[in-house]
């Protein structure tokens, strides 16, 4: 009769986090207070302390991974593991595993900045809040739940600094590549709301428009650009009809190339002005 296959550890990392295998023998790291207090290499893993499980297939630098993990409070883990899983939950998202380490770490680092009264101010706040309004609500939800468990408020711009970790899990990206991002998303949206010329007192829906810069920004940031192809009956089109909403975008296509090292396609540019044309009727009008 067969012996009823249990996990065994492989390798006690510290008191709280140990690794293992599952069946198929791919690398886990097990975290659980007191899970490897006392333990061996070879000791089953007791079930009832597992708090959290964390794959290790297809993921590079795997001891930096553990390294790093086992460097933070175990309080700090379990915090960011909270907001993660509320992020995955609400918003219906994956996110890169290596979100737990560098939101653990933001939040290891945020706590001590405050506790020691060092305040900093997040310069994309309001463009979070605009990009990315579901992101910051896990980050107001975050806020709430470390002064919770901590007892310390942090600073309100910190709701988007949090809210970054999750976009760049989010979008598998750096935090370089997000701001990025972001960063140009600003800069295009500056330049349409100042061509359209809203009348005072009206406004505008902008989701719409925040989707696609938002579509358009990742797009270009990606490292397999798509390739356009210019459909001459729709160009021809608005170029009798349109013209001075394609020149607006081309020029921004323009300011981008120079500025980003990047390029809108044709299709792109023309998807972009017929949705500019189409505000300007409804809301300028």
């Amino acid at each position: 009769m067969n012996e009823e296959w249990k996990l065994r550890i492989e390798k006690v990392i510290n008191n709280n986090i140990i690794s293992t295998r599952d069946k198929q023998g791919v690398e886990l790291v097990v975290m659980g207070r007191g899970i490897g207090f006392g333990k061996k290499p070879g000791s089953e893993v007791v079930e009832k302390k597992i708090e959290k499980v964390f794959r290790l297939e297809n993921m590079d630098n795997k001891e930096q991974f553990k390294e790093r993990l086992a460097s933070f409070p175990i309080e700090h883990i379990r915090l960011s593991t909270d907001i993660i899983s509320y992020a995955r939950e609400s918003l219906e998202i994956k996110l890169n595993q290596n979100v737990y380490l560098t939101l653990t770490d933001h939040i290891s680092y945020a706590l001590e900045r405050h506790q020691k009264g060092l305040y900093f101010n997040n310069v994309l706040y309001d463009e979070v809040k605009l990009f990315y309004p579901l992101e910051y609500s896990v980050g107001r939800y975050a806020l709430e739940l470390i002064e919770e468990r901590t007892g310390n408020r942090l600073e309100e711009d910190e709701s988007a600094s949090i809210a970054l970790h999750i976009i760049n899990g989010e979008l598998n990206a750096t935090m370089g590549t997000t701001f990025f991002m972001i960063k140009m998303m600003r800069e295009m949206m500056e330049i349409i709301e100042k061509n359209i010329s809203m009348p005072e007192g009206r406004n505008y829906p902008r989701n719409r428009l925040v989707s696609d810069l938002k579509q358009l920004a990742n797009r270009l940031v990606s490292e397999k650009p798509l390739r356009g192809r210019r459909d001459e009956r729709l160009y021809q089109f608005v170029e009798e009809n349109y013209m001075q909403e394609y020149e607006m975008i081309d020029g921004i296509n323009h300011y981008i190339e120079e500025k980003y090292h990047c390029s809108m396609t044709e299709e792109e540019k023309i998807y972009l002005t017929l949705n500019i044309k189409r505000m300007k009727d409804l809301y300028v009008c």
